[in-house]
């Protein structure tokens, strides 16, 4: 008896940056030996609004990202799609988001998850998944995220959410985001679960993604008088700010920040003996679980902040294949 041929599914992807999300959704890549098989999905629409970063994800995949601020997008210039998929902006949600401080929903970046809900009303996909930094469940004292929810469901959509951190599936950064995945089904709703971490101990260590000192240019390491100003300071023992990673574990949140990065900032860096340095761009893709074969174009700056903002792709993958797994079943 021949076998079924398996519904291959179309995503339309927004807030699209260099593909972390469209990478993870469409599986098919290798990280630290693993391999996360191709899944029944093909993006087939994906828009950014900085074309530097569209610049990364147009050398890595089939469909070309829009230049497009999402505002402007109409659906009706979206194809057929059964999932929507988007990490609307984070910075006016982020607990350390800064001057003002935590804007939340009332920031103009903020209302960009209404441009969301505006296309899910329009085009009625089967599925949406949305990504966010977990300051989101707090911000504006807890009344922007319920807020988000509600308009999820007003549109049509029944909607579970969940914090997960990257470091439990095998990805060496402590990364907790917030996903929240929308059914138009209730008995598909129903049958969904968030995926179970697989690593709740026994995590991946930073060690393990570092490229090797004598392959690392001089230009990543921090000068000396950098280094006495910092040891001038009163975090030079702790390195409360200039945070050192200790390699044995999974690295602190990697973030769109790192080309400014300093010995006096929030951002992690590397200690080696008495040297410090920063990350390199391909490091940061590893902290963040993208594939060696993922090219990074255009300058460091531009890799940092397009990197820094990306979803996992290995989160993303186990999220989609839960999915998968409710559709199908």
């Amino acid at each position: 008896m021949p076998k079924t041929k398996k519904t291959t599914y179309k995503v339309a992807s927004l807030f699209s940056g260099c593909g972390g999300m469209d990478l993870g959704v469409s599986g098919g890549f290798s990280f630290l030996g693993k391999e996360y098989e191709k899944l029944n999905t093909e993006v087939v629409f994906a828009a950014d609004f900085d074309p530097k970063i569209c610049n990364i994800y147009n050398s890595n995949f089939a469909v070309k990202c829009k230049i497009e601020d999402v505002r402007k997008i109409k659906s009706g210039d979206i194809p057929r799609h059964e999932i929507l998929t988007g990490g609307f902006p984070c910075q006016s949600f982020s607990v350390v988001a800064q001057n003002p401080k935590r804007l939340g929903y009332k920031d103009a970046r903020g209302k960009l998850f209404f441009e969301i809900c505006r296309i899910l009303k329009e085009r009625k996909p089967k599925i949406f998944v949305a990504e966010n930094v977990k300051g989101i469940l707090s911000a504006n004292g807890g009344t922007a995220f319920p807020l988000i929810i509600k308009e999820f469901e007003k549109v049509g959509y029944h909607v579970k959410f969940q914090v997960l951190n990257a470091a439990e599936f095998g990805i060496p950064q402590k990364r907790q985001r917030v996903f929240i995945v929308g059914f138009k089904d209730e008995d598909t709703y129903k049958k969904f679960k968030f995926p179970e971490p697989p690593l709740k101990t026994g995590h991946t260590p930073l060690s393990r993604v570092l490229i090797q000192s004598k392959d690392i240019e001089e230009k990543y390491y921090f000068s000396e008088r950098a280094v006495a100003g910092m040891r001038k300071t009163k975090h030079a023992l702790t390195m409360n700010k200039g945070r050192a990673q200790k390699l044995s574990e999974p690295c602190n949140t990697v973030s769109a920040h790192l080309a400014k990065v300093s010995l006096n900032s929030t951002d992690p860096v590397l200690r080696f003996g008495s040297r410090y340095r920063m990350f390199t761009p391909r490091e940061v893709a590893r902290i963040q679980s993208f594939p060696d074969s993922f090219v990074l174009s255009g300058t460091r700056a531009v890799n940092y902040k397009a990197l820094g903002n990306a979803v996992p792709p290995v989160l993303m993958w186990h999220v989609t294949r839960e999915i998968l797994s409710a559709i199908e079943n």
